[in-house]
């Protein structure tokens, strides 16, 4: 038996994981420019990666199974962008601070993603 969610955009770790996204994006512009074909494009594309397959998930919410394996996809994916924040840290692009926010903020969309995975019931059809 679905909630009261109308569609992805309402799910709290999507809007996490979008604004994330969205911040990460905005911070790499300074990253240097031999980093745009690696660092900068793996950290751009996994963490935008994160809420694509929460959005993906929602849409296969017929199954179960389909649902918490795409949220999995979204769980892995947090955990690269989490690596590659630790790569951009230790780098110098970014401050420990910086570094610090970000993952107590990625915590939550883990979390999250983690009680969803537990109980897919409450969002799948």
């Amino acid at each position: 038996m679905a909630t009261q969610y109308r569609g992805y955009r309402d799910l709290k770790a999507y809007q996490l994981s979008y604004a994330l996204a969205l911040q990460i994006y905005e911070i790499s512009k300074s990253f240097p420019d031999e980093e745009s074909s690696s660092l900068t494009d793996q950290i751009r594309r996994c963490s935008r990666s994160v809420a694509v397959n929460i959005a993906e998930a929602w849409k296969r919410r017929e199954s179960e199974k389909a649902f918490v394996s795409k949220l999995v996809d979204a769980s892995s994916e947090e955990a690269e962008t989490e690596v590659c924040l630790d790569m951009c840290k230790d780098c110098g692009y970014i401050t420990t601070d910086t570094l610090t926010g970000f993952l107590l903020k990625y915590e939550e969309v883990g979390d999250i993603l983690n009680s969803m995975i537990a109980h897919p019931g409450k969002f799948c059809q």
